[in-house]
């Protein structure tokens, strides 16, 4: 097992794997931007370092300060956590030609899945049903025409480079292809270096199910179970669970074993996902994430797998602590993730200042998180500030308790999109399980999370409310107020 392994991250990521460091007895090191120096993460590692300004290609992308400070403090491993460098065959490769190990797959596994278009033939010559599209990026639009013609309107015109739903766009007539294919190639350029588009069918209210996988470098492949992350906005997942609910055992055992398949076709090593669409009853390879999920928490508390103790594991070329056969799904876990954004303002990120902050407790809850009071959430990173999990017996149990755990937490500072959660929560086909990645707008959710808003307001229905916790606006009058009281009492 290592001894010391650097967390090229932040935030609640870099905790997480820390924490499983310290149970496998493993000393840690945090790199931190400028305005992540105080964070929790670098004071919660053993040793911590700067390594630039808080843009993060100057600091968390900056793979030449990452591989220098490993060597500086010893580490023998560098853990990737998600985002940044996580899925970056280079970083893989110059790791493993320094004598460090990446904690992930090989660069060569990341490269043969990076491209959605190579990732797709590979996936078909697998046996894995893929969406049917076309076969190579579009270099003459009158096949481009010819292809959609085919396949039948709707399609979709995707970023073979791409992630996060950049450069995708629907389209429903003819009339509408050129230019959404001109405009995908641009944005993709632009976003990816890379302005290689295909064309793929687009699925009429799909949902959104992946497996996670994990293998060992002795040929050992095993899924840890499936998860629904069809609630979506701008195609980011907001809301996962695990298990589906549209899944029996009988979809279970067949998808699973395509995924493993899959990671077996890239011989590929560490946690992965495999994410497919599921529409009408048929299921088709969408793509593969080489790396540890921003969801794995719900497979964790439904397996009782520790998937980062299992990277760890495995990067240190031990076997794989489970068989197929000991993974068992018990019970029902959901996920929402918190974010400093506005809901009614198209999810605009919100940066700013917690001024109180109070997470949820109690049977069945667990919180992610990298920050506390007195915390700033700043432009330049994600908004994530906490993913807060719950489980259940069943899934209606992990939705009350959900709306309990949510009713506890305690936000001032920043909008969050606390509200919007509460909305889903409520909204009967969410707790009928009719799901798809168009969930938002299909149900008009954001009028249910004005709803929300108003009612709380007029009701003082939060707990932040009992406890007189103000609004950011009351919370500037109180601080006013007390600051002029003791300016007096100085006097």
């Amino acid at each position: 097992m290592f001894r010391k392994v650097l967390i090229a991250n932040r935030g609640e990521i870099a905790i997480r794997v820390m924490r499983a460091c310290r149970e496998l007895g493993i000393k840690t090191v945090a790199v931190y931007s400028e305005v992540d120096k105080n964070a929790l993460f670098a004071k919660y590692a053993d040793e911590s370092y700067p390594i630039g300004p808080a843009p993060a290609s100057q600091s968390y992308l900056n793979m030449d300060v990452i591989l220098e400070t490993a060597h500086k403090a010893g580490a023998e491993g560098i853990h990737p956590g998600y985002g940044f460098l996580s899925e970056n065959a280079e970083f893989s490769n110059r790791c493993e030609k320094e004598g460090i190990k990446f904690i992930g797959p090989s660069g060569k596994a990341i490269e043969s899945v990076g491209s959605k278009i190579a990732a797709k033939k590979t996936m078909a010559a697998a046996g894995i049903p893929i969406i049917p599209g076309s076969e190579n990026g579009i270099s003459d639009l009158d096949e481009a025409r010819d292809i959609a013609a085919s396949i039948g309107y709707p399609v979709i015109v995707k970023a073979s480079a791409g992630g996060g739903g950049i450069g995708m766009k629907v389209v429903r007539i003819e009339e509408e292809l050129i230019p959404s294919i001109e405009s995908a190639q641009r944005v993709a350029k632009s976003s990816f270096s890379d302005s290689t588009v295909f064309i793929e069918k687009y699925l009429e209210e799909p949902r959104h199910i992946e497996f996670q996988i994990l293998a060992d470098s002795y040929g050992n492949i095993i899924h840890v179970g499936d998860r629904e992350c069809s609630i979506q906005r701008r195609h980011q997942k907001l809301i996962e669970e695990s298990p589906s609910p549209v899944m029996t055992p009988k979809l279970r055992k067949k998808m699973g074993s395509d995924a493993i398949k899959a990671a077996a076709a890239i011989n590929y090593t560490n946690a992965g996902t495999i994410e497919f669409l599921y529409s009408k009853g048929k299921y088709y390879f969408l793509e593969m994430n080489t790396r540890l999920q921003v969801e794995h928490p719900i497979t964790e508390v439904v397996t009782g797998v520790d998937l980062a103790k299992e990277q760890l594991r495995i990067a240190a070329g031990e076997k794989l602590s489970y068989e197929q056969k000991d993974i068992k799904q018990i019970g029902w876990a959901i996920e929402c993730r918190l974010n400093a954004e506005d809901p009614l303002n198209n999810f605009t990120p919100s940066p700013g200042k917690l001024r109180r902050y109070r997470s949820s407790g109690g049977p069945g809850v667990r919180v992610d998180s990298g920050v506390h009071t007195g915390f700033t959430i700043t432009p330049y990173y994600d908004s994530l500030i906490s993913k807060l999990t719950v489980w259940g017996r069943d899934r209606n149990e992990a939705i009350e308790r959900m709306k309990r755990a949510l009713f506890e937490y305690i936000i001032v500072g920043v909008t969050t999109n606390i509200p919007f959660h509460k909305a889903v929560m409520n909204n009967e086909y969410f707790r009928r399980g009719e799901l798809s990645t168009h969930f938002i707008d299909d149900h008009n959710i954001i009028a249910e999370v004005e709803k929300v808003i108003e009612s709380e307001k007029e009701k003082g229905t939060t707990l932040a409310s009992a406890l007189g916790v103000e609004d950011k606006k009351v919370a500037a009058i109180t601080a006013a107020v007390g600051s002029y009281i003791r300016a007096s009492e100085r006097k």
